[in-house]
């Protein structure tokens, strides 16, 4: 069994296949630590470190998230959601992790448990012969060509996206065409007592910031904006990133004193999708799979969580191959419904009902306890749960319509302005 990548989602899925007992070779394009985004982790990540047995070794080079923080210059004031008020008590925290660390320790995790790993190798094509095992080519940073053959071809490649790019799945999302410029930086100004590791969430004018501070005294702050936007930027990305900073007063106000501590980057082509996430011998998992805006730090939980239903799937069809057709259906019905869960939220952020939803919290029939349970990363919520973010949704229904009906004298007068002024 070869599994591409060797991020979260496929350090995971590689230790629990060597778990049960499977011959599992993981091939990684960089050499660990190294550099990656998204730091900000959901509290359902907790069992999942539970069960892998990493939980104590990632706290200790974390720093503990207790909850969101949302602010809103056009509401003047911020909000902080505490997970600890979620319907489910049992998870009250998360953790920010520096990646280069956290993927470090999964990735020693899965070669304890017996996975055969090669870093600074780049898987360049795989072949699906029929009825015979998948013929994986690589590349490694030497120049070698590597080759192997395997029942099962795990694609956790992450953004490379190979197997969708390679078999023609990728779909870009265009209800969510956005990217992100991001830097790390020291002296930040943070919250204070408990709340310093909690993730903030900053409106502006053109997208939303992140503000995540790490346990070793650096803060990752990025924003996130229309792709456009970052393309007409029309000067270099250091001094296109300090004018976003200094355009949204609550940012610039907590990087008064600080300083830039690492290179500033940039992503494009930020939310995508794909047609199918199986096939015959090879499933998708993680970002290989998706990727959704960040706004609810859902990466890694879902790269995680994908990789265990991964490894259940890729199990049972091996195991039963009268019925993988079956098995992968049911995975790829999985997989799309944990996304679909985030993802009316996430296209409706930016929208003005939606934010002052957000800005103006309210517990009646327990709405606010179902929101914070999905924004933990609770996706197969019970029935009185999914009622509850059922009756969420008629909130911002009717708030977005009443926000219309004040708005549209207003559009009218402008129109009757601008038909005065052309006929003049």
């Amino acid at each position: 069994m070869l599994v591409v990548g060797g991020g979260p989602a496929g350090a995971t899925i590689a230790a629990l296949l060597a778990e049960r007992g499977h011959h599992v070779v993981l091939v990684e394009k960089d050499r660990h630590p190294r550099f990656h985004i998204g730091e900000s982790l959901l509290p359902l990540n907790l069992p999942l470190f539970d069960r892998l047995g990493i939980r104590q070794e990632i706290e200790g080079t974390s720093i503990r998230k207790y909850g969101v923080e949302f602010v809103s210059a056009h509401h003047g004031k911020s909000v902080t959601y505490d997970f600890a008020r979620a319907w489910d008590k049992r998870f009250p925290y998360s953790f920010q992790v520096r990646r280069s660390t956290f993927d470090q320790v999964l990735l020693k995790n899965a070669a304890a448990k017996g996975v055969e790993i090669v870093e600074g190798c780049r898987v360049t094509s795989v072949a699906f012969p029929e009825n015979s095992h998948s013929h994986i080519s690589a590349r490694d940073d030497g120049g070698r060509e590597r080759h192997w053959t395997a029942a099962f071809v795990v694609d956790a490649s992450g953004r490379d996206t190979l197997l969708a790019a390679q078999l023609g799945f990728k779909e870009r999302n265009s209800r969510n065409n956005s990217a992100a410029i991001f830097g790390h930086f020291t002296g930040a100004r943070r919250l204070p007592g408990k709340a310093e590791g909690n993730i903030s969430i900053v409106w502006f004018a053109n997208g939303w910031f992140w503000f995540i501070p790490l346990a070793d005294g650096t803060t990752s702050v990025g924003a996130v904006c229309p792709s456009q936007f970052l393309k007409n930027r029309g000067t270099d990305l250091s001094s296109f990133f300090m004018a976003i900073i200094a355009s949204c007063p609550e940012i610039a106000s907590r990087l008064k004193d600080a300083q830039l501590a690492s290179p500033v980057s940039a992503t494009g082509n930020y939310s995508y999708g794909t047609k199918r996430t199986s096939g015959r011998n090879f499933i998708l998992i993680g970002d290989a799979c998706a990727f959704i805006d960040p706004v609810f730090s859902t990466g890694v939980y879902l790269a995680m969580t994908s990789a265990f239903w991964g490894a259940d799937t890729i199990d049972a069809c091996l195991r039963n191959p009268h019925r993988s057709y079956q098995i992968l259906r049911r995975y790829d019905a999985m997989t799309h419904k944990a996304l679909g869960a985030f993802t009316w939220f996430i296209y409706r952020i930016r929208e003005p009902a939606m934010r002052n939803l957000f800005m103006s919290p309210r517990n009646w029939f327990r709405v606010e306890e179902a929101v914070l349970a999905l924004l933990a990363g609770d996706i197969f919520v019970g029935r009185s749960v999914r009622a509850r973010l059922y009756i969420f949704r008629i909130i911002y229904y009717i708030t977005k319509l009443a926000q219309l009906r004040h708005r549209f004298p207003v559009w009218r007068n402008l129109w009757r302005d601008r038909r005065t002024e052309l006929a003049g």
